[in-house]
């Protein structure tokens, strides 16, 4: 498979990819492989980048021109209570195909951390990228 880097460099610079970013969202959820981890919900603290072009916000300066990070910030909470993932990889895809499908946001990054997941490490999670098809 060929891949011509000009012509993907020119469609990357021609898309503005500004940077909308959420971090240390702390949520609460069943997640986990193990029973007791089936019984207690835990804090996933989420850290999101979220892809997309804010010249127009900037330009109107009202929050109906971009993704209103409180409203992101809920869906998840909510998302969070009513789900019971096993896996931190199941629980950023879920986050993925809300941010993508519902705010419009074009690119996002995930990053979920699962901390006190294990004795031996501060921190154990996930990094995802998703980006919209087409």
């Amino acid at each position: 498979m060929s891949v011509n880097i000009a012509s993907l460099a020119k469609s990357v610079l021609e898309i503005p990819m500004d940077i909308v970013y959420l971090h240390g969202l702390s949520l609460d959820t069943l997640i986990g492989v193990w029973e007791w981890e089936r019984k207690v919900k835990q804090k996933i603290v989420v850290d999101l980048d979220l892809g997309m072009d804010i010249l127009p916000a900037a330009k109107s300066d009202t929050i109906d021109d971009t993704t209103d990070y409180q409203a992101v910030a809920t869906r998840l909470a909510k998302l969070a209570d009513e789900s019971s993932f096993r896996l931190v990889e199941a629980f950023a895809e879920a986050i993925a195909d809300i941010l993508l499908s519902e705010f419009g946001i074009v690119w996002v990054r995930i990053r979920i951390n699962k901390q006190g997941a294990m004795r031996e490490a501060r921190s154990v999670g996930v990094i995802i990228e998703r980006g919209q098809a087409g």
